[in-house]
């Protein structure tokens, strides 16, 4: 008997392979067609009830009640209605989305909607979450449907419109304006995908970030904050990124401190600015409370004194002075009160400074099974089903920037959130140079690992990010654990070489080889335009790769990027004889040999292989 989920791995992959679970081609979630369904109600003039997700007690789920959230008498006084029966005339979006349209309800779920707080400043991403076509008077029958990425694989998800009230009032996220119901409705969407509302109190912003991104996340804990994280946030604050925050937790849960923060509680950062105050540079940060009042009281808070010290256009431009939950902070302020920071993006550019590099994504999927692959954390190396989920990278660092993160997230057995059993999870690598084929219990009893997880964690995701150099390695992913079965997603983001032009002549490639290659150091004297020139001769008049790619010759007097790649790719052994020859031609007398006269030399040896 194969082991429990091989077969449904199976169906999963050859669905993959037809495209299905891309962001194009969603998956259906519980097999639900969204244009069916609708088509189905049309036609025989009936409103849509979800069969998979009823109108009743079970959706909201029992652990309302443990929580104290509602009360046993207020639970049997919640109606199910749709938005026609609470006000006249319901909108799904009302001039446009803002982080202001809405407020928390009863649900302690404000993860979730400082993550909605953080969508409303992508429209673009917003509009592929919430399709905005979506309407309540033309073609309507009660139906909705959502997009999100559970786990590796974006979800189509189908709801009625049917929402509980208590006295003809929402009793979870609400509006502002009593006619908007894109929070409401997205919040129950995000609820069935979770299993029932109650099924949502509690957690991180960073998890319903990436579920409406699908990108790439990333946590940086504030108490010991880097000195390169404030240009890491601005960075990300350019991008098409969302991020949240929260401050650290009390035994006496969401109470409300004396500067005016809620602990234990959910942010979404709004802002980041840089602003003349006294003469000196002011680094501050905007933050919104989900749940739309209650703010900081100290340094640049709405009434602080601090803002007329500052330009008129700055102040007009950034201060507001209203009670909507949303404040300026100092950004050591902001790393003393808060614990940590969460960014995800749709894509890691904003990682490093340098607009020389770029990231690839590759990603893995696989299953830890007992007695097969689930062999535990280093401290079990002597056990023989060791996991064996390794991978081969290939890593280049630009300039000692950070060049590869390692992201690892395991998937629930559960549908149910509050059920799922987070295991200890995490990850180890290993350089490899000449093994090939399988890797034994030997190789890893006898290797150490070059970087891992600082810790096993009983989280959703655990993620690192590592300087590694040029080299092949395996990533070996592991519960702490051994003989533990759960399905997981190995994301490997690795930062390598950005080309910024298409073709290169000879003056653009000696610019881009001193910039970006040696970082401006030409002590050695640098590329000099005449050996570029010879470069460029040479690609272009008999480059191709042997190994990797092959490409035309151009002739064109430039050098393609194609062409500089294949530079740089090059295959082959060479005999002890040819490099003492190329020594004696390329080195210089010291015995050593410049990254010029190297990079010279083995573009003539590539045109030696072509021919």
């Amino acid at each position: 008997m194969p082991p429990p989920g091989v077969c449904l791995n199976i169906i999963e992959a050859r669905y993959k392979k037809d495209g299905f679970g891309k962001f194009t081609k969603p998956q259906k979630f519980l097999g639900q067609d969204y244009e069916q369904l609708k088509q189905y109600c049309l036609t025989r003039g009936v409103s849509f009830i979800d069969e998979t997700f009823l109108p009743d007690r079970r959706s909201i789920g029992q652990e309302i009640l443990r929580h104290g959230i509602l009360s046993p008498s207020e639970l049997a006084c919640v109606e199910w209605r749709r938005p026609a029966e609470i006000v006249r005339f319901p909108v799904l979006v009302l001039d446009g989305v803002s982080r202001f349209d809405f407020g928390q309800g009863k649900l302690g779920n404000c993860w979730f909607l400082a993550s909605i707080g953080a969508l409303t400043f992508q429209k673009s991403i917003f509009a592929e979450v919430v399709p905005l076509e979506q309407r309540f008077d033309e073609n309507y029958c009660g139906i909705f449907h959502f997009r999100f990425w559970r786990f590796g694989q974006w979800e189509d998800v189908v709801i009625d419109d049917k929402l509980p009230t208590i006295n003809g009032r929402l009793i979870f996220v609400h509006s502002k304006n009593q006619n908007e119901f894109w929070p409401a409705l997205l919040e129950k969407a995000y609820a069935k995908v979770c299993g029932s509302y109650s099924d949502m109190i509690a957690g991180t912003p960073s998890e319903a970030m990436m579920d409406f991104t699908g990108g790439v996340h990333i946590n940086i804990e504030l108490s010991q904050p880097s000195p390169s994280l404030w240009g890491l946030i601005c960075r990300a604050g350019k991008s098409n990124t969302l991020m949240g925050c929260g401050t650290p937790p009390r035994t006496s849960g969401n109470e409300i401190l004396p500067n005016g923060l809620v602990a234990g509680h959910a942010y979404t950062v709004t802002g980041i600015k840089e602003m003349m105050s006294r003469g000196k540079i002011a680094y501050l940060v905007r933050l919104w409370n989900p749940w739309g009042k209650g703010e900081w009281k100290g340094d640049w808070s709405d009434r602080s004194p601090l803002w007329q010290t500052v330009s008129p256009e700055d102040r007009e431009m950034c201060l507001s002075v209203a009670d909507d939950g949303e404040f300026w902070m100092t950004f050591e302020d902001f790393c003393k009160f808060y614990a940590d920071i969460d960014i995800c993006g749709l894509s890691p550019d904003f990682f490093n400074e340098s607009d020389s590099s770029q990231w690839t994504t590759s990603v893995y999927e696989g299953r830890w099974v007992a007695g097969t692959t689930a062999g535990g954390c280093l401290n079990y190396r002597g056990i023989k089903s060791h996991c064996k989920c390794v991978e081969t990278l290939n890593t280049y660092s630009i300039n000692g920037d950070k060049n590869i993160m390692v992201s690892l997230m395991q998937k629930p057995e559960k549908r149910n959130r509050h059920l799922a059993q987070n295991l200890h999870i995490g990850f180890f690598i290993f350089e490899y140079k000449t093994q090939r084929g399988k890797f034994t219990e030997e190789f890893f009893k006898s290797q150490a690992p070059v970087a891992q997880t600082k810790t096993y964690l009983n989280a959703r995701e655990v993620m690192e990010f590592f300087m590694l150099k040029h080299g092949e390695y395996l990533i070996v992913p592991s519960t702490f654990n051994p003989n533990e079965t759960a399905s997981f997603i190995l994301t490997i983001h690795k930062s390598c070489f950005r080309f910024q032009y298409e073709e290169v002549d000879a003056e653009q490639l000696q610019r881009l080889l001193n910039e970006n290659i040696l970082k401006g150091d030409l002590k050695s004297g640098g590329f000099s335009i005449d050996a570029c020139r010879s470069m460029v001769a040479l690609m272009d008049v008999s480059c191709c790769g042997e190994i990797f790619f092959r490409t035309d010759v151009s002739r064109t007097g430039t050098l393609s990027l194609r062409e500089l790649r294949n530079a740089f790719l090059v295959s082959g052994r060479v005999s002890d004889d040819m490099l003492n020859l190329t020594a004696l031609r390329y080195g210089a007398s010291s015995g050593h040999m410049t990254l010029e006269s190297f990079i010279s030399l083995i573009l003539r040896f590539d045109c030696m292989n072509s021919k």
